[in-house]
């Protein structure tokens, strides 16, 4: 590999100053992003990039699409995507402030270092030498905003796509998979289910209705689902597990043990091995929700109500016979293995598009969201050589 002996030295250094000052933007799930975005912008532009953002609705998240481009002009080359926000962090349960990078044993601490901003360094660091190379096709930097609640950010950069009518080789998703390919992996749907009822006093439970009684119920019956998910049958599995899941992870109402709740919200998700399973639980549910449970809620109060909130509904990443991308990254890191996921990602929506994709990038998916998260020199440096084989294969 032609650039390998900097790999250890300038172009990793280049990368870890890099992913401190990345890490310093507090860039959690639906908080502005734009100080990130631009200083994304500024480092790309510095290597004669050309970039376009898009915004959401309030102006205060952007999405980054930056472009090198090569000298063939028909041929529009090939995307590195990674998303610019991370899950929050406890500060008090860190060992450091999660924003603030702290290198210790050859590794990066910090929140988001490993999901995913560690590889957006590497394609910053490495941006240099993508413009000092005669590119024979263009190499493009996707940033994005709000991919940990339901990948909001993502489909406004497809768009752009779709009424430019641009066409791309392929597409490297940078999750952290240690620099494994990934083919595919399930769809990802998160939902928020709101209950009104009727405040009173637990001394007098006719005069009421509990809304978190009924938020109990609901889950019940989503919890007769998740069994029943478990045993429909696939063929040619490719999934750990091999069936669809579906998880509550939060509950919220009521005020005081001694005030019947008005209000409760259940926070879940299900994650489908396909489509079809994904209809089905959102047939069963609302079902139910409509023909069983808001009639009884509504009996003694007509204001009642059931609501179901899609945050996200995310499509799959599904595995094809012959892929480029999959075969490029195979080819850059000289490890064919492929693997498939459970974990959800943008890869399906570039998919969807008609865009070859693949999912490969530093760090290991068990360190992403968790307290002390942090990113390896090696898996770093381990991504620096698959992008710079990446330049030596496009250059003329």
């Amino acid at each position: 590999m032609k650039n390998d002996n900097n790999i250890d030295g300038e172009i990793l250094q280049n990368t870890i100053r890099i992913l401190k000052d990345l890490i310093k933007f507090k860039t959690e799930s639906g908080k502005p992003n734009l100080e990130l975005i631009d200083y994304c912008e500024q480092e790309l532009k510095k290597n004669g990039a050309s970039s376009i953002k898009t915004f959401n609705k309030s102006k205060t998240q952007a999405n980054l699409f930056s472009t090198i481009k090569g000298e063939n002009s028909n041929n529009m080359g090939i995307i590195l995507s990674g998303h610019t926000d991370v899950v929050p962090a406890v500060a008090n349960e860190w060992t450091s402030d999660p924003y603030i990078a702290r290198e210790k044993d050859d590794k990066i601490y910090g929140r988001g270092a490993c999901d995913m901003k560690g590889f957006i360094a590497c394609t910053l660091a490495v941006a240099p030498l993508f413009a000092s190379s005669k590119l024979k096709k263009s190499i493009h930097f996707s940033y994005t905003f709000d991919e940990e609640t339901g990948c909001l950010g993502a489909p406004l950069i497809l768009d752009n796509f779709k009424k430019k009518n641009l066409i791309f080789s392929a597409c490297i998703i940078g999750e952290p998979t240690n620099m494994k390919a990934i083919n595919a992996h399930k769809g990802y749907n998160e939902y928020k289910t709101h209950f009104t009822g009727l405040s009173g006093h637990a001394s007098d439970p006719k005069n009421g209705i509990n809304a978190i009684e009924y938020a109990i119920e609901y889950s019940n019956k989503l919890m007769e689902i998740k069994n029943e998910l478990k045993n429909r049958k696939v063929e040619k599995n490719l999934f750990s597990p091999p069936y669809t899941t579906l998880q509550i992870g939060k509950i919220s109402g009521g005020i005081g043990a001694n005030v019947i709740a008005d209000k409760c919200y259940l926070e879940w998700e299900v994650r489908p091995i396909n489509k079809n399973d994904g209809d089905f639980v959102t047939k069963k549910i609302d079902d139910y929700s409509k023909n069983i449970l808001l009639p009884k809620i509504r009996k003694n109060n007509p204001k009642g109500n059931i609501e179901k909130e899609i945050v996200g509904e995310v499509v799959g990443f599904d595995k094809e016979d012959t892929s480029e991308a999959v075969n490029l990254i195979c080819n850059l890191t000289g490890d064919n293995s492929k693997d498939t996921m459970s974990f959800g990602t943008e890869a399906g929506l570039f998919q969807k598009s008609g865009i070859s994709t693949v999912i490969c990038g530093p760090g290991s998916v068990e360190q992403a969201h968790t307290v002390d998260e942090y990113i390896t020199h090696d898996q770093l440096k381990k991504c620096l050589r698959m992008l710079t084989a990446l330049n030596d294969q496009m250059a003329n």
